[in-house]
């Protein structure tokens, strides 16, 4: 698909592909995993271990599956089910392959390291249906009550390509667009730290809505307003508005809203397959070991306490009052957690972790979907010859709706509404059948000529990731001036700096994430946390093939002062 991001730099078939590769923490995961030396051992005296897995999401399942290959014995916690924000729903008295995915949806080809295990596992992935993508028959765009049909960016009105080519032009003044792109490109580790070194400490202060404010090419409010609406990529932008530009220039750099695939078949199918797997390079366990079988079939269930014990040792206490003690520990589920559904003590974490914690902002998320018997958008109406619906922007309730084709004349799925922030809590207190009248309402103001209640053959689902008990919100996303918390949790795996009483349980998971929102921030924290834990317990990393532990030093994130 072609990025209807403009960008300073023009992709060829010549340039090497764009990879998640910083710029906080410029390391080649996916080179790490792919190496044939593997991602480290640990003392034949090790060999069983039990290392305690809280939270069975992908980062918990990716680091428990690749500890239990070191020889080690991953014991994984899981809450509520296997996926954690992967989670793929059917529709009940529909065909069993009709299904929605209620958290993560879409992911970049910049995700390497999470396609290593995507890959590993069997799984196909298809183009997702973004605004104006190539594989989107068509796109509307409803603002202020004009609606605009267009196939490609030139059919919009200029103002469009206006706000679009601000958008680039804002970008290459204010953050070195071009220069740090091609630098990742060619994974120039010198030279991605040296713009990012300077644009942290000049951003780190700053609003997303500030940058574009202070951008002459951005001087027009109306400008601004339209790119917060409708955006380019994959939708609107404003509800990222109060969040930290840092944030928003982290997924640009890596193209972590372009060129977006689905998973066939529904996202969950990657960690529970992934639990289900036999490496066929396995060490200390008996060829055709899983995680699966390691557990008896199912993970143990919510962990209620956590604490030290003598020894230096974690100790964790489950729902059925079940009390393990372990020499390591990865914490890999939402952080908010430690501080409402978990009795913790405070010697788990040094103080100025316990504040980066508490201090995470989270993005509320909504989205409804529904199941109909057929693609029917892409039916012609007989006056314009246009799709008769299109995947649609607006700046009506619904604010994005994707129309997901599993190809002609087969049930399908509409997401009728994916919303974030304010325009999520607008949604919290309705039920699925309440949303989707006002859903059909504001949609039928769009298209006047379509009866989508007729093409409904089930019931709505829906989710509020604010409302979910194990997750209150979709993903973290920092505000100006928590650099420094995201910092402190993303550099926890490196815990030879830590007080010898503060080791042995590590942070991961996609909130610890640079690029959090994003399941590849999910597989490289869980690498750093495997990397921890095997360094804890003696182990080392083959020399050909050094872990992000054993290069830190030399690319390690930006330290702001804290005076």
């Amino acid at each position: 698909m072609t990025s209807t991001v403009p960008t300073a730099v023009q992709h060829t078939d010549a340039q090497p592909p764009i990879t998640m590769f910083g710029p906080d923490f410029p390391y080649a995961y996916d080179d790490f995993l792919a190496h044939p030396a593997g991602l480290g051992q640990i003392p034949a005296t090790e060999h069983g271990t039990e290392v305690a897995v809280i939270g069975g999401g992908l980062s918990g399942v990716v680091a428990a599956y690749e500890l239990m290959k070191m020889g080690l014995k991953p014991v994984v916690y899981e809450a509520d089910q296997l996926g954690g924000r992967l989670r793929t729903v059917g529709f009940d008295g529909c065909d069993p392959e009709l299904n929605c995915e209620l958290g993560a949806m879409r992911f970049p080809p910049s995700s390497t390291a999470l396609q290593h295990y995507i890959d590993l596992v069997g799984l196909e992935t298809k183009p997702f249906p973004n605004p104006l993508a190539e594989s989107t028959p068509s796109t509307v765009v409803d603002l202020k009550g004009e609606t605009h049909y267009a196939e490609t960016i030139d059919d919009l009105p200029q103002v469009y390509r206006d706000v679009a080519a601000a958008w680039s032009a804002c970008l290459e003044e204010g953050a070195d667009f071009s220069d740090m792109n091609r630098a990742m490109r060619e994974r120039d580790v010198p030279r991605i730290r040296e713009i990012w070194a300077k644009l942290v400490e000049k951003l780190d202060n700053q609003t997303f809505y500030g940058f574009l404010c202070e951008s002459e090419a951005f001087k027009s409010f109306r400008h601004r307003e339209i790119f917060g609406q409708v955006g380019f990529g994959t939708g609107g932008w404003d509800t990222d508005f109060p969040n930290s530009i840092l944030e928003i220039l982290r997924v640009v750099y890596t193209e972590a809203d372009d060129y977006h695939r689905g998973i066939v078949g529904g996202s969950q199918q990657l960690p529970l397959r992934l639990w289900e797997r036999k490496p066929g390079k396995i060490v200390h366990w008996p060829l055709g070991t899983s995680l699966k079988s390691l557990h008896g079939g199912e993970p143990k269930p919510a962990v209620t306490r956590l604490h030290r014990t003598a020894g230096n040792r974690i100790t964790v206490t489950d729902a059925n009052g079940d009390i393990r003690t372990y020499r390591a520990a990865i914490f890999t589920a939402q952080s908010w957690m430690l501080l409402s559904k978990i009795e913790c003590d405070d010697s788990l974490f040094p103080i100025d972790h316990w504040t980066a914690i508490e201090r995470t902002h989270y993005m509320e998320s909504s989205k409804l979907f529904v199941p109909v018997d057929r693609p029917f958008w892409l039916d012609k109406d007989e006056e314009t010859g246009r799709d008769v619906m299109s995947m649609t922007l607006t700046d009506r309730m619904t604010r994005g709706t994707y129309l997901l084709d599993n190809g002609p004349d087969k049930p399908a799925v509409i997401c009728l509404s994916y919303t974030w922030c304010d325009d999520s809590l607008k949604w919290l207190p309705l039920s699925a059948n309440e949303r989707m009248e006002v859903m059909l309402k504001s949609l039928g103001e769009i298209y006047p000529k379509v009866d989508i209640r007729k093409h409904i053959i089930g019931n709505p689902v829906t989710v509020s990731w604010e409302n979910e008990p194990y997750f209150m919100g979709a993903f973290k996303a920092n505000l100006p001036g928590h650099y420094r918390y995201q910092r402190r949790l993303y550099t926890h795996f490196m815990q030879d700096r830590l007080p010898e009483d503060k080791r042995g349980i590590f942070l991961a998971g996609d909130d610890i994430s640079w690029t959090a929102g994003w399941a590849e921030g999910a597989v490289q924290t869980a690498l750093n946390a495997v990397w921890g834990v095997m360094h804890h317990l003696g182990g080392a990393t083959d020399p050909s093939n050094p872990g992000p532990g054993d290069v830190y030093d030399e690319i390690a994130p930006v330290e702001l002062p804290e005076d």
